[in-house]
């Protein structure tokens, strides 16, 4: 199922570490103050435990870096409100759902997350609403400083390479320039085959056998077969629509009708609900496709391959003919990333399966027939990747241009970003340079071994 992942919900309460500081004995206490704006030292710890539980590391001092970075910020918020920049209150409130909700779902209710928290949810949105709204102002702020530079011009770009050393210019990866050919198999025939299985296990269920007993024989969904399809109590919003709304539009102990989601089909009893939140069971079946199913589509595929090799047909003619991939056909079976509309793919932008077709092809050579998966789906919430159907093809490499470093000539767009991210971040930092000078700064000595990146900030430790 697309939950969000157990390890995303601890890395989310992590970074409320400061509000349950209590709750583990930890002594609060001021450690910097910036204007008026107070840094507390479980402000640092949380954002410690937070980077740990990402496995993020660092050269330095963690807690140094992480203070450095929080009196940063507070430096772009102070400006914000100088500049009167707004709250876009859209985005906090979305935000701020979507943490509630994961929080909801790890602690298991309402109930829980106050008891967690000490303090009832009405407070824990203020809090979080709060931090929220800071977190963006100071990338607002950011952004304005950024938009103060200009887009380069290729004069711009000239005097950049002039200056900087060539091994510091950036590296432009291997990209391919790929064509194909898909062929589908028979997702009717499979969809009604796993809609008859279901149907039957629903009616075994209707008709007194135990749900947990067959979602632990049958579901295909693993992580919750192995408690008999049991989901544990978890908010609406990080499951499919499709599937909350026919689970929230259930009473306790009905089954649903077939629910067909990007993961498969689904039937489901809710055990309870609560608010937006319930807890079901469900067996999750996906549609197969059969050994058969396979070796006509690869059949085809290897005919179609070699009429274009001996010349009877060229590859575009073929894709626009024989192609069962519409967007592909179209272009006589050229790819482009969804996301981009490029022609030009890097390594991970490839499909596994794509990439291991085509890396030890030459330029104008054909793949053997692969099975693979399109585009036509939704993004998995815990996958991180598009939810395809399962497709066959064989792929032309058009194009390929080798990893390199950059050029003028052939990368000019590439070091003209390159060239404005260096002067936006060179006035970013003149930005704070300026402000940690001009602004009251006060820092515990408790932190005066830090190797800041900034030098000045050494100047701003209280007297002992």
């Amino acid at each position: 199922m697309t939950r969000k992942s157990i390890f995303t919900l601890m890395v989310a309460l992590a970074s409320c570490w400061a509000a349950s500081a209590q709750k583990y004995n930890y002594v609060d206490k001021s450690v910097a103050v910036v204007g008026n704006e107070v840094v507390l030292i479980s402000d640092i710890e949380g954002t410690v435990k937070e980077r740990g539980a990402q496995g993020l590391s660092s050269d330095r001092n963690v807690r140094c870096e992480v203070l450095e970075s929080i009196l940063e910020s507070k430096l772009f918020l102070m400006q914000a409100r100088i500049d009167s920049l707004t709250v876009n209150q859209d985005n906090v409130d979305g935000m701020l759902s979507q943490r509630i909700d994961s929080w909801l779902t790890y602690l298991g209710g309402q109930e829980k997350l106050e008891e967690y928290f000490g303090k009832p949810l009405y407070r824990i949105r203020q809090d979080l609403r709060q931090q929220y709204e800071d977190m963006s102002l100071s990338q607002q702020e950011q952004m304005e400083i950024m938009k103060t530079v200009p887009d380069m011009t290729p004069l711009d770009v000239k005097a950049y390479m002039d200056t900087v050393d060539t091994k510091n210019l950036p590296i432009v990866p291997i990209k391919y320039q790929l064509s194909q050919i898909c062929l589908y198999p028979d997702r009717e025939a499979a969809d009604l085959a796993v809609r008859e299985k279901l149907l039957e296990l629903r009616e075994r269920i209707i008709n007194g056998d135990k749900f947990a007993t067959l979602a632990r024989m049958y579901s295909e969904d693993p992580g919750s077969a192995r408690r008999g399809g049991e989901l544990g109590m978890a908010s609406k919003s990080i499951f499919w629509p499709v599937f909350s709304d026919a689970a929230m539009s259930l009473k306790p102990g009905v089954i649903s009708q077939i629910v067909e989601t990007p993961d498969g089909f689904h039937i489901i009893e809710v055990i309870e609900k609560n608010g937006d939140m319930f807890n079901a069971r469900h067996i999750l079946m996906k549609p197969k496709y059969t050994q058969e199913d396979k070796d006509k589509a690869f059949k085809t595929l290897d005919s179609l391959r070699s009429e274009i090799l001996n010349g009877a047909v060229t590859f575009q003619m073929a894709a626009s003919f024989y192609s069962e991939d519409a967007p592909t056909r179209t272009n006589g079976g050229q790819m482009s990333d969804p996301n981009t509309g490029s022609s030009y793919f890097e390594i991970d932008q490839l499909k596994p399966e794509d990439y291991k077709a085509i890396k030890d092809l030459k330029e104008g050579e054909i793949s053997q027939p692969v099975e693979s998966t399109d585009n036509d789906g939704r993004q998995d919430q815990v996958k991180d990747y598009v939810v395809g159907k399962t497709n066959y093809k064989i792929i032309r490499v058009d194009k390929i241009l080798p990893a390199h470093t950059a050029t003028f000539e052939n990368d000019f767009a590439q070091l003209q970003s390159e060239v404005k991210m260096v002067r936006q971040q060179a006035a970013i930092d003149e930005f704070l340079e300026k402000k940690i000078g001009e602004t009251k700064v006060v820092i515990d000595p408790m932190f005066k071994d830090c190797e800041f990146r900034r030098p000045l900030w050494a100047t701003k430790f209280r007297e002992e």
